[in-house]
């Protein structure tokens, strides 16, 4: 006979209480609680076995190689450190139409002779599917479709078809008739992946799980999903830009902060080999306001252009715009302008943005935005074989930023003559460069290199 409870969930992370709470007691977020009825079947006066397990040392543990399966794609194989690992649960987030089932099903096409690929979606049927893979020009006899939401009916079509690659589209379609809360939901949500994680681990199937993002950007459900997973990949790009940037914040068999760059086409995602020839192939000559920066993206050094744009506000308060980098990191580099470079700022409108739709929070940029932002004020061009890299303190010194050899042979690879950069990673660079090379202590040396001062 089963048995019904009532929990209180919160919607943020996942915490259970069996009494109602304004504020969450696990992650403090406030209005995130909400009431789910939980039914759990009796065991009718049956003691449950239950298996014992004993420990092991660890220098005993027989170390197995990992069995990894390319994509197709370089860029998404550098993402996830060399190819799909064989047995790992993969999330793959991003926003609705940003292309990550074009991008998934383009995967179940190069991984053809490889195995049976079975597509599972709660979200499209079987016609939808072959439109769209009849204009990508997929052609692959071993992709099996299946259309269902059901947990239990999707386990057994697994078992019975053994696929190499396993998709889920999406996680927050499926459900579970041991659940009464609706599909979606966190204990939904929470039970799905666990089940499917343990069956991808006991029978080493590759499963590759959708997943959809809140208006924060965040994956929906409980953040436990992506705890348990090994995988996470999030794709971005602005919805009126044609890049999309595949960026792994977890991975429990590569390194972290690796991004592949795309470009989303009638024939589906093309890969990029070159993100920073591609980001500056548009760039004019001679504008104020405009800069090259070099960003580390992993351990990808990648070039993009920096422009600002300083007018005088005609209202009572100064307007401060930042399209591609913290809205806070512009306002505290303005303010670091005013009190150790002199420049009027306070009543000048600051737009900043970095060309091509693309996200970097790296603080090695802040120099770089210093620069543009006065370039822009005093009308004064940047030449454009002229890069800088950065870190900017409050005191208005210029700091060191890391893997400087790579960026440095970036931008000799592009073509440019001229790089700022500070004056300690100047004295530990070993290699020599083509490139002419200044090093600055504060912003005061960096801007009187440039003519901005």
């Amino acid at each position: 006979m089963a048995k019904q409870s009532t929990v209180f969930v919160c919607s943020n992370c996942g915490n259970e209480s069996s009494k109602w709470f304004g504020k969450c007691p696990a992650c403090n977020e406030w209005n995130t609680c909400y009431e789910e009825k939980l039914t759990t079947k009796s065991s009718g006066g049956k003691s449950n076995s239950k298996r014992v397990v004993s420990p092991v040392k660890l220098n005993e543990v027989k170390k197995q190689d990992i069995v990894r399966t390319s994509t197709g794609f370089t860029e998404l194989d550098r993402v996830l450190g060399g190819g799909l690992v064989k047995g790992a649960l993969t999330l793959v987030g991003g926003e609705p139409g940003i292309g990550k089932s074009t991008l998934i099903l383009q995967i179940c096409d190069k991984v053809k002779g490889e195995g049976k690929v079975l597509y599972i979606s709660g979200e499209e049927s079987a016609d939808q599917i072959k439109i769209r893979a009849d204009r990508l020009g997929i052609n692959n006899d071993d992709i099996v479709f299946l259309g269902e939401t059901d947990i239990d009916i999707i386990q057994d079509a697994i078992l019975q078809i053994n696929p190499k690659l396993v998709i889920i589209d999406s996680i927050q379609t499926m459900y579970s008739d041991e659940i009464t809360s609706g599909p979606g939901s966190v204990s939904q949500v929470r039970e799905i992946t666990s089940r499917i994680m343990k069956m991808c681990k006991q029978e080493a199937i590759t499963t590759i799980i959708i997943g959809h993002v809140t208006k924060d950007g965040n994956i929906a459900g409980p953040r436990v999903l992506e705890h348990m997973v090994d995988t996470v990949l999030y794709l971005e790009g602005e919805r009126y830009f044609s890049y999309r940037i595949l960026r792994g914040v977890k991975n429990r068999f590569g390194s972290t902060n690796e991004i592949g760059m795309f470009e989303m086409k009638d024939v589906g995602m093309c890969e990029i080999d070159n993100p920073s020839s591609v980001l500056l192939s548009e760039r004019n000559e001679n504008t104020a306001g405009s800069i090259v920066v070099a960003s580390m993206e992993g351990t990808r050094p990648i070039l993009v252009e920096l422009q600002a744009l300083t007018t005088t506000s005609v209202f009572g308060m100064a307007r401060r715009t930042a399209n591609g980098i913290d809205y806070n990191r512009l306002t505290l580099l303005i303010a670091v302008l005013e009190k150790r470079a002199g420049l009027p700022l306070g009543n000048q409108d600051v737009y900043l943005n970095i060309v091509g739709g693309i996200r970097i929070n790296e603080p090695a940029l802040d120099l770089g935005i210093v620069l543009a932002a006065s370039s822009s004020f005093r009308n004064i061009a940047v030449p454009n074989d002229t890069i800088a890299i950065g870190e900017v303190g409050l005191t208005g010194e210029v700091r060191s930023v890391n893997m400087i050899e790579k960026r440095l042979k970036e931008a000799e690879k592009l073509g440019f003559k001229k790089c700022i950069i500070p004056e300690s990673n100047k004295k530990l660079l070993k290699d020599e460069y083509k490139l002419d090379i200044i090093g600055v202590k504060n912003i005061l040396e960096a801007m009187k290199c440039l003519g901005l001062k």
